[in-house]
């Protein structure tokens, strides 16, 4: 179907080696796109050797993302490489657990950083390529605790509520200009970061119990809503956060 076609385009994924990136990066290149992974770590990840199999372009660039004075630098660099930025998804994201009595101004100040700060800005140096072509398509990755409080994750909390609210922000502001700015808010996926909750007897069964599909989320779940919300078939669709749980917010 050529409504969810993203042949010809390029599409930056940051945190796209592995787990929730690392699927959406695929699944874009399934669809026909280009793929720039921007990731912490050095070396070419099994992501990219999967989406060159597939006959796409897919470039990695070790990057760190607190350090945001540098973001104009890195686009360019992909830009020179790629032609042109098309889609943006904001993945890459830390997190750090302990109760709010004892949370760290370190640890604060590192999930802020990177959860917050550096989406911001990345939709900003891509936002003006963007809106200076008159369109693009951001997706911002929030998370359930968008819109609930957690436990132990105050900074986590309050890293995701700021994405959620600054990507309905950008949206007013551009959805005219023919940029879509949209985010995504998985449930308890299965990936590293929730480990420690997986691996935990307790929580496990209590979160399952919580969670209408019966289990937790798979990195491909969130598959289908990135091509959706990168292609033309969201073209009327602005400043949404659209949750992927397994029906865990309509309980």
């Amino acid at each position: 179907m050529n409504l969810f076609s993203l042949e010809g385009k390029v599409a930056i994924v940051t945190g796209g080696n592995r787990g929730l990136g690392g699927a959406m990066a695929y699944g874009l290149a399934q669809a026909g796109a280009d793929i720039a992974i921007i990731q912490r770590s050095s070396g070419e990840p099994e992501t990219v050797s999967r989406i060159r199999k597939l006959g796409r372009k897919c470039e990695s660039y070790s990057f760190d993302l607190t350090n945001t004075s540098k973001i104009p630098q890195l686009l360019q660099e992909i830009k020179k490489e790629f032609g042109g930025i098309d889609i943006l998804i904001n993945n890459a994201g830390v997190q750090r657990r302990s109760p709010s009595i004892d949370f760290t101004e370190e640890d604060w100040d590192i999930v802020m950083q990177v959860n917050t700060k550096s989406v911001f800005f990345l939709c900003q140096a891509v936002g003006k390529e963007m809106l200076s072509n008159g369109k693009g398509k951001i997706i911002n990755i929030a998370s359930l605790l968008s819109f609930q409080g957690g436990f132990t994750v105050p900074a986590y909390a309050a890293s995701k509520g700021a994405v959620a609210q600054f990507t309905k922000s950008l949206s007013n502001e551009w959805a005219s200009k023919g940029v879509n700015v949209n985010g995504v808010a998985p449930g308890y996926m299965e990936t590293e970061m929730n480990t420690a909750l997986i691996t935990d007897e307790t929580r496990n069964r209590e979160i399952l119990k919580r969670i209408p599909a019966g289990r937790w989320g798979q990195p491909e779940d969130l598959v289908g809503v990135a091509v959706f919300l990168s292609s033309n078939a969201s073209d009327y669709i602005n400043g949404e956060i659209i949750t992927v749980d397994g029906g865990w917010m309509g309980r």
